[in-house]
């Protein structure tokens, strides 16, 4: 009886003994997936040097493993500022970004979570970029000129926050707007323009009009002068008997309206008169 308990007890410890050596064997190590990085604190204390993809081994039941994404982030941040001419200018960005690898420890230390790094980093360093960037011109430039603008303020972004690990990738503009009196001077200002541009339409459409009609009278000006020279001409008389002719054909079978009369005279000019122009006999 004695030695079955004393086995059963070797095996109850034996088992305990296994558990254990499991428990500290699954907290021995830590797997990091590709496109993370993991911060290792003991006692308290982050470890410099980050762990990339891979297994690693770390102290059990003494350290804490903080792991952090390092593909690319996207997050909307809005901001306002003045511009040179004094007027306000509300804009909304898409910051793509991602944390620096060789500086996650850091980051760790300093900002601690990724909604840490956006509020307390990313969000005022926007808008201080933005103010920047806004101050350089007239809020009619931010317009006229707006990849300028992004251009400024992507240098201004990527320079201040490449100091706490972050690699600014790409912003873009979701939304720029101006204050009511800015946008009805604009729409003032394009209507005015709209009409001017109108008033010279005009302007050459009637230029040109009158241009066409001066062409027009010189050209009939020199049709009759061509007539005339070939009335004086030689044969002149011929071109007169045609025309004659031709309006004793329009007339058919009909007496014509038009009588064409001369005497014998091939120097003659006939009379030509319109017989439908005669009162009427009663």
């Amino acid at each position: 009886m004695r030695s079955q308990q004393l086995g059963n007890w070797q095996t109850t410890v034996l088992g305990i003994l296994l558990g254990l050596l499991v428990i500290v064997g699954l907290n021995a190590f830590i797997i990091i997936n590709p496109g993370q990085a993991a911060v290792i604190s003991i006692l308290g204390k982050a470890r410099d040097g980050a762990l990339l993809e891979g297994i690693h081994l770390k102290p059990p039941f003494i350290s804490v493993i903080d792991v952090y994404d390092l593909t690319v982030q996207k997050f909307e941040v809005p901001a306002e500022s003045s511009t040179k001419d004094l007027q306000n200018l509300s804009a909304r960005f898409a910051i793509n970004f991602r944390l620096d690898a060789s500086q996650v420890v850091q980051v760790r230390r300093k900002q601690g979570t990724l909604e840490n790094i956006v509020s307390k980093i990313i969000a005022p360093q926007t808008q201080e970029a933005f103010k920047i960037a806004a101050a350089r011109r007239t809020v009619e430039e931010a317009i006229t000129k707006r990849s300028e603008l992004k251009e400024d303020f992507d240098n201004a972004l990527g320079d201040r926050l490449d100091k706490y690990g972050i690699i600014v990738l790409d912003t873009s503009v979701v939304d720029l707007t101006f204050s009511p009196e800015f946008a009805r001077a604009v729409e003032e200002k394009q209507i005015a323009e709209q009409r001017a541009q109108r008033a010279v339409y005009v302007a050459r459409e009637a230029e040109q009009e009158a241009q066409a009609e001066i062409n027009r009278a010189k050209g009939k000006a020199e049709a009759q002068r061509l007539l005339a020279e070939t009335l004086k001409a030689q044969g002149g008389q011929l071109v007169l008997q045609k025309e004659a002719i031709e309006a004793w054909k329009t007339g058919g079978a009909q007496m014509p309206k038009v009588l064409i009369m001369g005497d014998k005279s091939q120097s003659s000019v006939p009379f030509i008169f319109n017989l439908g122009n005669l009162p009427s006999q009663q």
